[in-house]
Order: C-alpha cells, then structure tokens, then sequence
C-alpha cells in the first residue's frame, strides 16, 4: 500500500454516505505491511471468556431475526440488541492494486483482534474482503487462498462463539462494472453467493452481508440482484441470516428519500426470502453530509435524529435493522451523539437486532474512528460502546 493509491480507487474505502455528492472518507490507514500482529489483546481474560461461553450477545442456536424467546440471548433482559460489534477492516484495501500482494497492499485482521474485542463484550465481527479476490473470474471457483485467509478469521471468531458478518466491500461493483449491467449480470452476483453460502451453510453464526453500500445505481435493480442473490442462498442450502443493504450507500437517513431514484423505503419492500431470516442493514455517520470524512458532528442530538425515520419505517413495516456502520470522532459533542444514537437503538429493541462500529482492523494508525488500542491503551470510543452492551 506504499503510495496509498488505493484510497481513491475505493472510493476512500469506507464511505458510507448518502448526500448526492457524498465526499469520500480519505483518513488513509498505515501501510499493511507496516502491520505487526496484534500481542497486546487480554489473552488471559479472553481464554475465561472462551471457556465459560459467557457472551450473551451470540448463542449456539441458528442466529435468526425471529429466534424463540428461549434462545434469544436477550430474552429476559432489559437491553435493546444482541448483535454488538465492530468491522474489522484490511482485507478490502488496495482495491487499486487487484489482486494486490498480501501483507502490502491488503492484510485479514488476526486473532488477537478476535481476542481483544471479545475480552470488551463485542461479539460480531463485520468482516470487509473484496470479491475481485475471493472469486478472481466471474462464474469461477472461489480462490483457495484466499478462502482459506478468510476462513482463519471466521473459524477462530465462530469457534470462541463470536458471530461474523461476511462484507464484500465493493459498492456493487466488480472491477469498475456495476452489478445489473451487461458487464456484470444479476447471476454473476448470485453465481458468486451461491458459492460462498455453500462454503459457509453449517457455520449458524456466520452472517451474509450481501453487499457493501451499492449507489449510483437504479434501486429497482439492486433489488433485483439482492433478490438473486438471496435466492441462490436458501437454493445452496444455507439458512444464515442475510443483511441485506439499501441502495445510496445504505443510509439511514436517506431511506425515504428519492435524490438516488426511488426511495429505498418504497422498493425495497420487495426483498424475497423464502426463510423470512433477513434484516435491513444501514449505515448512519454523524457528520454534516453523513459521509463520515468530518471530525465534527452536527449537534449532540444528530444520532437519534438520523435513525428516527428509519426505524419508524421497520415498525411500520414489521421489519428488523442492523446498523453495520457508525462512528463518531473523539470530541463532546459525537460523544453526546453516539450516546443518543446508541439509546435510539436501545429504545427500539424490537426492530433493531444490532449494531457495529466503524472500524478495527489493523493498519488504520492515526485514523480518527479506530477502535484499535494504542501501545496497550483503549481507545477512547470503545468507553462509548461498553455501556450499550448487554
């Protein structure tokens, strides 16, 4: 990643926005390659953790939106969500350099990342990758490398009884094509789900994410690559649970709005899955433009302001949300409106299952929402998150 070409070619790799000119999010990580293993996570307490499958965020049972009160793990309980986390990214970098070199221009985050968010409460991990990599040909078989990268972090998560949430990090493109267009077909995009939900059908606490923050696209069209993708799913055999994004980069705050074509609140409405085992997920920053490339967030109550619309939209509609993206700089104010951001969510525990935090992984150094701790030391928004945890 030595000239950080990367950056530009994602589309500053994390933005998650939804204003017609959305500026990209151009906090650049570290090199990879200037990336040491982690050592500094609390082993000892993550081992206690481990052997007393104490987390209560995730259970055994098959994760479902719909899970009967006796497995839910917050059954009985005052707390408003069970899916807690934070992305860990890395293995979506240097999108300009495909396929890239592992360990310069992309890297997976590593169990001692696992270990030391599990050791805080965190239990769901949203796993960034790109499908350029995953499935080199269109129609191909995934790539055992790769897979086999992948599949390091998602067994050790799943096996210390944490959930993950497959990312592919690609705005609904595969290089540069946009899914629903002769280049890239609907059944190129289910051709590559089918393949991926058959590798990880037995593993309940694997989640599908089906895609991250398609835009600049119709939204009848990624509707009806969802819905193929969906259908390929449940036609694998896999009955995880899907998350299933909107379009305009999935904001919250832009679901019913229609400077993106028609209103994600109108068409996406048409989800199809045969097993009804899927949330909306959405992405929500706190910043003048909701890009996430500011400091600044706009007052101390933006957080509850940005979702109130939405999750008035799931209980409308008797659906389920998960906000796969949030971050705030550290400052009072975005302190003050994660805080109501997070109460929102916990006030509404009947149609959000959960929440992750832009962003671990490693590689990010100086980046302002990094949850990764600094020479042994927390950082100072993981404190925000630990009062929101079951």
């Amino acid at each position: 990643m030595g000239d950080r070409s990367w950056a530009l070619a994602l589309l500053a790799l994390v933005g998650c926005g939804t204003a017609p000119s959305e500026p990209s999010r151009t906090d650049a990580p570290t090199p990879v390659g200037d990336a040491a293993p982690r050592a500094d996570a609390p082993q000892a307490a993550a081992d206690a953790r481990v052997a007393a499958d104490a987390r209560p965020g995730v259970v055994d049972a098959r994760i479902s939106v719909d899970a009967p009160p006796a497995t839910r793990p917050d059954a009985g309980t005052t707390a408003a969500v069970w899916l807690t986390g934070v992305d860990l990214a890395g293995a979506e970098f240097g999108a300009g350099a495909l396929p890239g070199t592992y360990g310069t221009d992309y890297i997976y985050p590593n169990a001692g990342e696992i270990d030391y968010f599990m050791g805080k409460g965190l239990g769901i991990f949203r796993v960034a990758f790109l499908w350029e990599r995953l499935q080199p040909s269109l129609g191909g078989a995934l790539d055992s490398t790769e897979l086999a990268r992948l599949d390091t972090l998602v067994n050790d998560a799943t096996g210390k009884h944490a959930a993950v949430l497959l990312d592919p990090h690609n705005y609904a493109r595969y290089q540069g094509n946009v899914i629903g267009t002769a280049q890239l077909s609907d059944a190129h995009f289910a051709d590559f789900w089918r393949r991926l939900a058959t590798h990880y059908a037995g593993n309940p606490r694997v989640l599908l994410g089906l895609m991250n923050e398609p835009h600049d696209m119709p939204t009848e069209n990624w509707l009806a690559a969802a819905n193929a993708a969906i259908a390929a799913i449940r036609d694998a055999g896999a009955t995880n649970l899907i998350l299933v994004p909107g379009n305009a980069w999935t904001g919250a705050w832009s679901w019913s709005q229609t400077f993106y074509g028609t209103a994600n609140a109108v068409v996406m409405l048409g989800v199809v899955d045969p097993m009804n085992n899927y949330a909306y997920e959405v992405h929500q920053y706190l910043d003048s433009d909701g890009s996430g490339t500011h400091a600044e967030c706009v007052s101390t109550t933006i957080g509850a302001e940005r979702l109130a619309g939405f999750t008035k939209w799931l209980r409308d509609h008797g659906r389920r949300g998960f906000l796969g993206e949030f971050a705030g700089a550290n400052n009072s104010t975005c302190q003050a409106a994660v805080a109501g951001l997070l109460g929102h969510i916990d006030a509404n525990r009947d149609v959000w299952i959960g929440w992750s935090w832009w962003a671990g992984g490693p590689g990010w150094g100086g980046y302002m929402f990094t949850l990764e701790p600094t020479s042994g030391t927390d950082a100072p928004q993981l404190a925000w998150l630990l009062a929101h945890l079951i």
